[in-house]
């Protein structure tokens, strides 16, 4: 019974650690996401869900380029991400067009040296890739902001 009852604080610690990042942005409080955060030694992988759990956004932060091609006919808004100027891109999918393809987005930033960050939106719909755009787009990811939570 002791031992039930250490498993489940563990647990409920390791859950609540996992919701608050020491390395993934801050996401606006009233945005309604939370982050799953995957570290690894080259890069670290941040996943934003709504509160049903459904994905919207993915940031993968690396210092190596991810060589994602990109390419100018599926080129759709312009944007911004740190500071730095960028396209947003549909996915290429190999000419397949599933459900929900229209407001899919996709683009990679050197916003460093040696700094990359791969972004992918699945929106709903345009209202919230608008939305999902601009947080994107406020998105702070200095070393001490992110360190700070921030």
């Amino acid at each position: 019974m002791r031992a039930a009852v250490c498993l489940c604080l563990l647990l409920s610690a390791a859950a609540v650690s996992a919701q608050s990042s020491n390395v993934c942005p801050s996401l606006p409080a009233d945005s309604g996401l939370q982050w799953q955060e995957q570290a690894r030694a080259d890069f670290v992988l941040c996943k934003a869900s709504t509160g049903d759990g459904r994905e919207v956004l993915s940031l993968m932060l690396t210092a190596r380029d991810p060589n994602l091609p990109l390419s100018r006919p599926l080129r759709q808004e312009k944007g911004l991400f740190a500071g730095e100027s960028l396209y947003w891109y549909q996915p290429d999918l190999g000419g397949q067009q599933p459900p929900g393809y229209e407001t899919r987005r996709i683009t990679v930033v050197k916003f460093d040296k040696n700094r990359y960050a791969q972004i992918a939106l699945y929106a709903g719909d345009a209202k919230e890739l608008g939305a999902l755009q601009s947080l994107t787009q406020g998105m702070n990811l200095t070393p001490t902001a992110v360190a700070a939570g921030r």
